[in-house]
């Protein structure tokens, strides 16, 4: 009966939140799936327990879904990562957590919001069309899956 109900409930739309640090172990499940170099939960948990980090989640029937981290300091801030399962990709989740997240900065103060996306990650630079531009780029920053380097692409994103 549990499965059912489970099964049922991760049919639902997704809930977005605020992230805390009950939810380490989860994204640094979800981030260490979605990136060559996962963060350990340790990382993940200390980052959630800095008050200059600013984080939400997508949960369905009680699983992680999707996440974003930002760090801020004084009036910017910097995402410092996005993920969504794989399950998940493509439905527009990420543009939801993007909006959420960019509201709840904006609502602190944060006049522009900072990020790195590897110049060959088209989904993440598909995302961040919407609104934000190329402000520099950090040449070979980024080993692929086959440890070839990729540029970095810097982008910016005024909110005030």
């Amino acid at each position: 009966m549990m499965a059912l109900l489970g099964r049922l409930f991760a049919r639902g739309e997704p809930v977005l939140s605020e992230a805390g640090p009950r939810d380490a172990a989860a994204i640094a499940g979800l981030h260490a799936r979605s990136f060559h170099r996962g963060w350990s939960e340790g990382e993940i948990e200390s980052m959630l327990l800095d008050r200059a980090v600013v984080a939400h989640r997508a949960v369905i029937g009680g699983s992680l879904i999707g996440f974003i981290l930002s760090r801020v300091v004084v009036d910017e801030a910097e995402i410092l990562s996005v993920a969504v399962s794989t399950a998940r990709r493509g439905k527009g989740l990420a543009r939801r957590l993007l909006d959420l997240h960019m509201r709840r900065l904006a609502g602190i103060g944060t006049r522009a919001v900072f990020l790195e996306v590897g110049e060959d990650n088209v989904p993440a630079r598909r995302l961040y069309r919407a609104g934000f531009r190329e402000v520099g780029r950090r040449n070979a920053y980024y080993p692929d899956a086959a440890g070839k380097p990729v540029s970095a692409l810097v982008l910016r994103r005024d909110l005030a």
